[in-house]
């Protein structure tokens, strides 16, 4: 939703690493965004410019002297129309050159003239990135108000192993997203938990949900981006940590208790999404459970789990506002409704389970929130980053 519409400059300089903004810019182009590409000379000895102008479906500036029918100077207009800029990677002779205001070629000429944000991505052999000259030219771009994005460790084109590695574009995608949205978190302590809990049966075997985590996700790293200090709390998940996020993982219904009341405190906004096992094997077995041939059903005796949210919502305090989730076969405004009074809610996100769009393990949702005060919104069927953003302002809209 950030990039939608929005006209983005990505500089790209001559590394080995140019390869990756292929990709970069096929997220940015997905996301919907308007891409200029500008590359050195250098840049074009590593992927030739026509990748680019395909996937961009605009012309490649790589000539400060080029020129077309609608603007005499290119390079002016691009700075002047950008939303945000990237350079992706950024080779040490660039850095300096940005660094000093030295503009002898389109892309250092050009982002002298932005006013947009920008966004710096250093690649280069790790010796080289660790020359104390080239950290005291990323210093100053980050003091001059530009973002600075740290490069990976590992193996090098150069078989060197160490720092230097453009991140992954998915990464620097995520970056760019999180440069451009609104900080209306900032100074707020939001705490999340995501994905399923696991009760043992035996060493072998568990009880757990079919959570994937998704939404729970997408609402830590949408609060990230807007500027919150993020805690998220995760039962077992198939997914990449976000980025900027304080992560912890548990495995149980008690664990995770512990973390979430342990941070509960400090925490202003508090969205509890994870599907918690309401009940535990009695007696977990040591060993495993072997087949017997004689025994056809086995009876497993089970006790309950603590209610974190009850739990929760009895140590919530004024100012804190707490959400909670509501997974319902059936029924669903009057289960909804009765939680938020039984569990003293600010507001819960309801919806029916066992749609193959939404709900578990799909990356759309739909939900319906409900709120204390008796009113309700319906979120249609979008993606679980769309839902997250919606969520997110509604909470903002109640706090006040």
């Amino acid at each position: 939703m950030e990039l939608q519409n929005k006209n983005i400059l990505l500089g790209i300089t001559g590394g080995i690493a140019a390869y990756k903004a292929v990709e970069l810019l096929r997220l940015l182009k997905k996301a919907g965004a308007n891409v200029n590409v500008i590359m050195t000379d250098s840049a074009q000895k590593f992927v030739g410019k026509t990748t680019f102008e395909v996937l961009s479906e605009n012309p490649v500036l790589s000539d400060l002297f080029f020129f077309d029918t609608e603007s005499s100077v290119k390079h002016i207009e691009l700075a002047t129309k950008a939303h945000a800029a990237v350079i992706a990677p950024a080779t040490a002779n660039t850095i300096a050159k940005l660094a000093h205001g030295i503009a002898d070629d389109a892309l250092s000429t050009t982002l002298l003239a932005v006013t947009c944000p920008v966004l710096v991505c250093p690649s280069m052999n790790t010796d080289m990135y660790q020359n104390i000259r080239v950290q005291r030219n990323l210093d100053i771009l980050e003091k001059d108000g530009w973002v600075i994005l740290d490069p990976d460790s590992g193996v090098l084109a150069c078989k060197t192993v160490g720092t230097g590695r453009l991140p992954e574009p998915w990464f620097i995608f995520d970056r760019v997203e999180a440069m451009l949205s609104k900080k209306d978190l900032r100074g707020k302590n939001i705490l999340v938990s995501a994905g399923p809990t696991v009760e043992p049966l035996d060493p072998v075997r568990f009880i757990s949900n079919h959570s994937s985590g998704k939404m729970g996700y997408a609402i830590a790293r949408a609060a990230e981006k807007r500027g919150g200090q993020v805690s998220l709390v995760s039962g077992p998940v198939s997914l990449n940590a976000p980025v900027g996020v304080e992560s912890i993982c548990v495995q149980t219904c008690e664990e995770m208790a512990t973390q979430m009341l342990a941070r509960f405190d400090q925490a202003d906004i508090i969205i509890k999404v994870a599907a918690v096992a309401d009940y535990k094997p009695l007696d977990p077995k040591t060993s495993k459970i072997k087949k017997k041939e004689n025994i056809k059903d086995l009876s497993i005796l089970m006790t309950q789990n603590p209610d974190i949210l009850k739990l929760l919502g009895k140590k919530k305090t004024k100012g804190q506002f707490l959400v909670g989730f509501a997974a319902e076969t059936d029924d669903l405004e009057k289960n909804a409704r009765l939680k938020i009074k039984k569990k003293n809610l600010d507001m819960i996100a309801a919806n029916i389970v066992g749609s193959s769009d939404s709900g578990f393990k799909a990356d759309t949702n739909k939900v319906k929130l409900f709120f204390r005060d008796g009113s309700s919104f319906d979120i249609p069927l979008m993606e679980k980053d769309k839902v997250a953003d919606i969520l997110i302002d509604k909470v903002i809209e109640k706090m006040g």
